[in-house]
């Protein structure tokens, strides 16, 4: 196997770890607060019931984190290992 062959088998596994690890967080704030609302909901957030304000709000502050995370780790390992889009 060739040295480049290497490079791009570790890009690939870096860049599927990334997004395995994204993917199971969106799925956790997408799927946890809904699965146990009515425990959150008995603690108050900002006035509002804290199952309400996971839905409405905090899932929504980190899907955008999720984006910008997976924005920057990406232009990282396109560094790290050489890749360039225009190709």
């Amino acid at each position: 196997m060739s040295n480049t062959d290497t490079r791009e088998r570790a890009y690939w596994r870096a860049t599927l770890r990334l997004t395995f690890v994204l993917l199971v967080l969106w799925a956790a704030v997408s799927f946890l607060p809904g699965w146990f609302a009515a425990e959150l909901n008995s603690v108050d957030f900002l006035g509002w019931p804290l199952g309400f304000y996971m839905a409405a709000q905090g899932a929504l502050l980190v899907f955008l984190a999720i984006v910008w995370v997976y924005a920057n780790r990406m232009d990282r390992l396109d560094r790290r290992f050489g890749v360039r889009e225009d190709n």
